[in-house]
């Protein structure tokens, strides 16, 4: 049995992890300051300890109390549009969390890091092709610098004190754990398929599609979206391929799916239309956004198994169906 550190794992990717390690067997504590995680979140018999990253000495107490074998790192600042707005503090907050945490982590005898990166620290390629983990970094907002300032800072860490990490850097994470425990509640939502669905249980007023004459096949951009649980599941498997030395990955399932698209995919679900307006294109928004993930699959055999479009957003339609309070909390 190994035993992990998880911090935000009170959130809506890391709580997915969070079940999948408990359900292994494996010892977890979860780090969290609940101003965007939600206690309900996380099983009862796994310990949470309420903290804030920048609390350094609350990091040593947790680290002195027990050994852990690998930290993964999903607590950060991640909208995108504030990034924008604030990015000396993103690039601060984010970078100076991180360091943190991995000080803390190599003073407790910890050598093993998983960040939760982002597509992000791509600007997305002018052909519209896959973007493949070779590509050049080349951050198009404040948020994917601050994930790259990481990635940097842990390949020193590596270099100077052996601290093996992976960056994983994902696309559109998606969906909802398929049991039903848990799902995306967040304030504010700024995801398209919780936004549609709200949309059409009446929650919120029309959806803003943004940009309806991009050069895709419907005029709506293209993203590839990832179910949660496979993200939750690649994070396991690329444990055995930091035994080899650290790494960085992309997260996708490679192919790409519209806004319109994924509208009709809830209507087929709920039997309803999704109240929707045209809004003009966001700027920065790309036209595609794709992720390559081949050689995530053949260093660790990892695929996605939520390929089927209807599939995933039945997992979100579920949950948010369900939950019209999200956690209630």
């Amino acid at each position: 049995m190994a035993t992990f550190m998880v911090t935000g794992g009170a959130g809506y990717i890391g709580s997915h992890l969070v079940k999948l390690l408990h359900k292994r067997g494996d010892k977890v504590v979860v780090v969290d300051n609940l101003r965007q995680g939600h206690r309900a979140a996380v099983p009862a018999d796994v310990r949470l300890v309420q903290a804030d990253l920048a609390d350094r000495a609350a990091l040593d107490e947790v680290f002195g109390s027990e050994r852990f074998d690998v930290v993964f790192h999903f607590a950060a600042l991640s909208l995108v549009g504030e990034s924008m707005r604030e990015p000396l503090r993103y690039c601060r907050e984010n970078l100076s969390n991180a360091m943190n945490l991995a000080e803390a982590a190599m003073g407790g005898g910890c050598l093993r890091f998983v960040l939760s990166s982002t597509a992000a620290v791509f600007n997305p390629p002018t052909d519209n092709s896959a973007i493949a983990d070779d590509a050049v970094p080349d951050p198009p907002n404040a948020y994917g610098e601050s994930k790259l300032m990481i990635e940097r800072a842990l390949s020193w860490a590596d270099q100077a004190h052996g601290m093996r990490f992976a960056a994983l850097r994902y696309f559109n994470a998606a969906g909802c754990d398929p049991d039903g425990d848990l799902g995306e509640d967040h304030t504010p939502e700024t995801h398209l398929i919780p936004l549609a669905i709200d949309a059409t249980l009446g929650r919120r007023p029309k959806l803003s599609v943004f940009g309806g004459d991009y050069p895709t096949r419907d005029g709506t951009a293209v993203r590839d979206y990832i179910h949660v649980s496979d993200l939750a599941a690649a994070h396991v498997a690329v444990l055995d391929r930091l035994e080899h030395g650290s790494c960085r990955y992309n997260l996708g399932t490679g192919q790409g799916t519209t806004v319109r698209e994924i509208l009709e995919a809830i209507r087929r679900i709920s039997g309803r239309e999704v109240p929707h307006e045209a809004a003009p294109r966001r700027a920065g928004d790309p036209a595609v956004l794709v992720a390559s993930s081949d050689r995530f699959t053949a260093d660790t055999g990892w695929q996605p198994r939520w390929r089927r479009l209807d599939d995933l957003v039945a997992t979100a339609w579920n949950w948010r169906s369900n939950h019209p309070n999200g956690y209630g909390d």
